[in-house]
């Protein structure tokens, strides 16, 4: 049985929920990361200084979505019900039974707290319970040694790097680190996942430990 497309749904944890990507995200998305140098470093174009800036990232993604290249996801930090960031899934091929997820950002304030870690349980155990992904692809700028680490964190195993793959809006050459997590490496990546979540409620961060999700019918590839 081949895996199953994903479709635009709602996947909720106890620290963030994802809904599907929407115009209406946009001023508090704006608020939480809208002009800020070191959060749209490594995104793949300029900083966007003002609201219709992001506004036009935010356009040309839903585009792409239409199109079926990305299933794109706020990030709405549960606390608070705003919207901190957002996520894809993204080079879906459901025949191969793969997926990446990426063209990941968050605000600021939410970094080195569970609101990586818990999306990405998230979006894992979808792909790999709901659709039955055989291998979850993640990437990043061989420069970008924060988000290396992040994905590392996940129990991604580092696959080798693309060189010279990628310009850079400021003309330079990126190398592009791959990682990946496979259906077999699954079970132990999502321990090491739950536990790191029971670490951050441990630490203060807030109660991270449970994940429910409100799942919509996928259909398949």
């Amino acid at each position: 049985m081949p895996a199953k497309t994903p479709l635009p749904l709602t996947l909720t944890g106890r620290q963030v929920r994802l809904e599907p990507l929407a115009v209406n995200h946009l001023g508090e998305l704006f608020e939480a990361g809208g002009g800020d140098e070191e959060v749209w470093r490594w995104q793949g174009g300029p900083t966007p200084r003002t609201q219709t800036e992001l506004g036009g990232k935010l356009t040309a993604l839903l585009k792409a979505a239409e199109q079926g290249r990305y299933v794109p996801f706020a990030v709405i930090h549960r606390a608070t019900g705003q919207a901190i960031g957002w996520t894809t899934y993204m080079d879906v091929n459901a025949a191969e039974e793969r997926l990446e997820i990426g063209s990941t950002w968050y605000g600021r304030a939410y970094w080195r707290t569970a609101v990586n870690t818990e999306s990405k349980l998230l979006l894992l155990t979808h792909a790999f319970e709901d659709l039955g992904m055989g291998r979850v692809q993640l990437k990043t700028d061989h420069l970008n040694h924060r988000s290396q680490a992040a994905i590392e964190g996940l129990g991604a195993r580092h696959e080798g790097v693309l060189r010279r793959h990628r310009r850079r809006p400021d003309g330079t050459w990126r190398d592009t680190v791959y990682f990946s997590i496979l259906a077999d490496e699954w079970p132990a990546a999502k321990e090491r996942l739950t536990a790191r979540l029971r670490a951050f409620g441990h630490a203060g961060q807030g109660p991270a430990i449970g994940v429910t999700e409100q799942r919509t019918a996928a259909r398949s590839a």
